[in-house]
């Protein structure tokens, strides 16, 4: 563990090889200045050897001590454990000075010429050992715990983004399954009124669509130049079967092409005013799209149909979830009894909300 760099890193957070080296220096010279004697008339050898005798319990100390910091960490990973830890870990490094000084001090009195004396007052200048490699030992503290905190948000960021784009695929799926019931109305109508080449027509051009929703694929957000092929594709359907009787009027400026919207938004505003309105000679739809103020307007005079068809009540509360999820800002709906307007917010790419920016668009 102490010569594998890998292990160094995913027990201390960085690779402190170096750090190691120079603490353990740095601690050595506090040791051997603070243990050594204080007469002027003691040689360089004895000074040297007083220096070699520190950095060998320097070493010692540091070793055993990092060794439990990383046993500590294995067995109290938590947060919630670092209280318990953290006291543990501090006992841990005065009972290791203090041990190893005198288990050293022992094992050295036994060497000849060499004078290592284990006594009250010499423990009581263990006081300073022990602050200083608790202060060293507290840095690796501090580099552990900023290296978990960024750990743990990146952690909870990603868990809110799945969760986040596991509702978008929901509510995705759900919109798909509203344009498949509502087009199978819609060709009924045409076999019921219609020769059966229209309705061939119909078929041919519907597959077109369906190619068109299978390209956007995953996507949560798509160009407003997309979403219009696919709507004005779908009005073109729908043509077909209201002739001149359904118009829809574009204002949309070139400038307003690269925003983003939630993909199958307007085409389910359109969608659902050609189902609620009447749609006759006498009374022709008209459904003006429009944008203003970095919004996409669509509105419509309200027809209300006497009988309505069957509906799954999917498609204005499909679109607020989505893009509840994806921005800041919501769709607009107003009704005053003669007209029905949504306003639906374009996207630029820095407006997503800052959680979601990693949710592919």
């Amino acid at each position: 563990m102490i010569y594998n760099k890998e292990k160094r890193i995913k027990y201390l957070g960085f690779d402190d090889f170096w750090f190691s080296v120079v603490g353990i220096f740095i601690l050595s010279i506090v040791t051997s200045y603070l243990f050594s004697s204080t007469t002027s008339d003691i040689s360089l050898l004895e000074v040297a050897l007083s220096w070699v005798i520190a950095l060998m319990f320097s070493a010692i100390d540091w070793v055993i001590n990092r060794g439990m910091m990383i046993y500590l960490r294995r067995k109290y990973p938590e947060f919630t454990d670092d209280a318990k830890r953290i006291v543990l870990f501090f006992l841990t490094i005065t009972f290791t000075v203090v041990f190893v000084d005198y288990i050293g001090g022992k094992l050295l009195s036994l060497i000849p010429g060499i004078n290592y004396n284990v006594n009250v007052s010499r423990l009581k200048m263990l006081l300073p050992i022990i602050l200083i490699t608790i202060m060293t030992m507290a840095i690796y503290e501090a580099i552990y715990y900023n290296i978990r905190l960024q750990k743990s948000i990146r952690q909870e960021e990603r868990s809110k983004q799945a969760i986040v784009q596991a509702q978008l695929d929901v509510l995705r799926n759900q919109a798909q399954p509203h344009f498949f019931f509502n087009t199978l109305n819609t060709l009924r109508d045409i076999i019921d009124q219609n020769p059966r080449e229209d309705a061939k027509k119909f078929v041919d051009k519907l597959s077109d669509m369906y190619r068109f929703i299978l390209e956007a694929g995953n996507e949560n957000l798509l160009p407003l130049r997309d979403e219009l092929k696919f709507a004005r594709a779908y009005i073109h359907i729908q043509s077909e079967r209201f002739g001149t009787n359904l118009m829809v009027n574009w204002h949309i400026p070139e400038t307003s092409m690269d925003y983003r919207v939630v993909p199958m938004s307007l085409q389910l505003l359109l969608e659902n005013a050609i189902k609620h309105n009447i749609i006759s000679k006498a009374k022709p739809l008209t459904i003006a799209v429009v944008v203003k103020d970095d919004k996409l307007i669509v509105v419509n005079k309200i027809q209300p149909k006497s009988t309505q068809l069957p509906s799954t009540k999917l498609g204005l509360v499909n679109i607020q979830k989505r893009y509840a999820l994806i921005s800041d800002t919501s769709i607009e709906i107003h009704n005053d009894g003669n007209r029905f307007r949504v306003s639906l917010p374009l996207i630029k790419v820095s407006e997503l909300k800052t959680s979601h920016e990693n949710i592919d668009y």
